[in-house]
């Protein structure tokens, strides 16, 4: 998996670092982030990027800098959490959401916006201009709509579906879950085997390596993340019989819990916070 830089961090800070205060010292990062691959130069260029969009805060204490989350990050890295740690399942009514536009050529950079917005919601795409989903996603759409200036041109309605497509053949046209599920294969087949190797060595976990605990956990995670904003989570009735999000999911809190001891171990020995 190719990891890009600004991710890296993100993860970083969703996972460690603001649930220490929110605010570290380059030197640290530079020493959590060499032991992921990413050269010093790596680290200050992605800091300094971030920086300028916005993302991150510094703040200079003498010669050192000190990087922070900014209001939009942590909102970004809330949702994320909760997507990934707390995924809110229901009981499908049984009734579908269908998002409908027609929107103007001229409001082009607006309506790709809007569909990448649809695709982040989980809901699929029917055609060009007609999304779906099983779920209520009103109060999103409306809430997109109005933040993109386009909410005259976006209706939403809810449907039942009558036919003459088998719910499931209809689910597969209009999501991949082909590769979706794919992604959730390679994910356990790389780390059951780990998992299960780490807990057949527990009775001499005091002697394992806490920067090594710390590579694998943030691994683990970076590549879990992608999957609640892929997976459409649609309920079980509508899925193929071998899915593998259960599994995948139980797979990474075990490993995660596992591994958490002895990467904060790691993270507490490097981690410098700023000063008052």
């Amino acid at each position: 998996m190719v990891l890009g830089a600004q991710d890296m961090v993100f993860t970083l800070y969703g996972d460690y670092i603001r649930y220490r205060g929110g605010e570290i010292w380059t030197g640290s990062l530079i020493q959590l982030l060499e032991h992921l691959g990413m050269s010093e130069q790596a680290v200050r260029s992605v800091l300094s990027r971030m920086w300028k969009k916005g993302w991150l805060q510094r703040r200079r204490v003498g010669r050192k800098s000190y990087y922070s989350l900014t209001e939009k990050s942590q909102e970004l890295l809330a949702t994320g959490a909760q997507r990934i740690f707390e995924p809110e399942d229901g009981e499908w009514s049984g009734d579908w959401y269908l998002v409908a536009y027609n929107i103007p050529e001229s409001k082009r950079q607006q309506r790709n916006k809007l569909r990448r917005q649809l695709t982040w919601m989980g809901c699929g795409a029917f055609n060009t201009a007609i999304w779906i989903s099983p779920w209520d996603v009103t109060d999103n759409v409306l809430e997109v709509s109005r933040r993109l200036g386009i909410e005259e041109f976006v209706q939403i309605f809810r449907a039942e579906h009558l036919g003459f497509t088998d719910p499931k053949e209809l689910v597969a046209r209009c999501w991949d879950l082909e590769r979706i599920n794919s992604q959730y294969a390679a994910f356990v087949n790389k780390y059951e085997p780990m998992l299960a190797s780490d807990k057949g060595a527990i009775e001499d976990w005091d002697h394992v390596d806490p920067a090594e605990c710390f590579t694998t956990r943030f691994m683990l995670l970076h590549e879990y993340r992608e999957f609640p904003f892929v997976d459409p989570h649609l309920p079980p009735e509508l899925l193929p019989s071998d899915w593998l999000r259960v599994r995948a999911a139980e797979l990474f809190k075990e490993y995660y819990a596992l591994l958490t001891a002895k990467a904060n171990q790691f993270v507490d020995s490097v981690f410098q916070e700023a000063p008052e």
